[in-house]
């Protein structure tokens, strides 16, 4: 009987202090929010090759007066928005100016090619001072790059340029991203 005892007594004390060990292991929970919070952007980086230099049409030749000519900026843009966007292009002027002399700014196309990152609708436009669409609806992401080639016709080179004085004639062109 002592021995029933003693094992009842045993048995309720490891009850007793596995209980205690139990509510020691209890924890508390405590839950934090962690928000990101996006707001939509939209740029071009300031690295692209149009933002660093110029695009040059040469007329040394009577052959360069009697055909096209084509000059093609790989990477000339690189964008970055967080939704579907259009790239515009306009000229500051009307008038590409060489000191008193003009060339209207008309007798430039620009074209966006293929061949960068960019996905959308590529269109070529006839340089004006009114904003046009270059590339409509491209999707949304980062770094993405877009080529473009300027070109002059031959039929606006031998009737417009020819008979220009010498010079470099100058036009600044802007190029606007918008987000849609």
């Amino acid at each position: 009987m002592k021995k029933q005892i003693f094992i009842a007594a045993l048995s309720l004390g490891a009850i007793s202090l596995g209980t205690d060990l139990v509510l020691a292991q209890n924890s508390e929970q405590v839950s934090k929010s962690v928000n990101i919070i996006l707001s939509d952007v939209i740029a071009m980086d300031l690295g692209s090759a149009v933002s660093e230099g110029s695009v040059d049409f040469n007329y040394v030749s009577t052959k360069d007066y009697n055909s096209s000519k084509n000059v093609t900026v790989p990477n000339s843009l690189v964008i970055i928005s967080s939704k579907n966007f259009d790239v515009k292009v306009k000229s500051e002027g009307t008038h590409f100016v060489s000191g008193a002399n003009l060339i209207p700014v008309d007798v430039l196309q620009v074209k966006a090619i293929p061949g960068g990152s960019v996905v959308g609708t590529m269109n070529e436009v006839t340089l004006s001072t009114a904003d046009q669409v270059l590339v409509s609806n491209a999707n949304s992401g980062a770094k993405q790059s877009l080529n473009i080639a300027y070109s002059i016709s031959a039929e606006k080179a031998s009737k417009i340029l020819l008979g220009k004085p010498q010079g470099t004639y100058t036009q600044k062109v802007t190029y606007t991203a918008t987000a849609l």
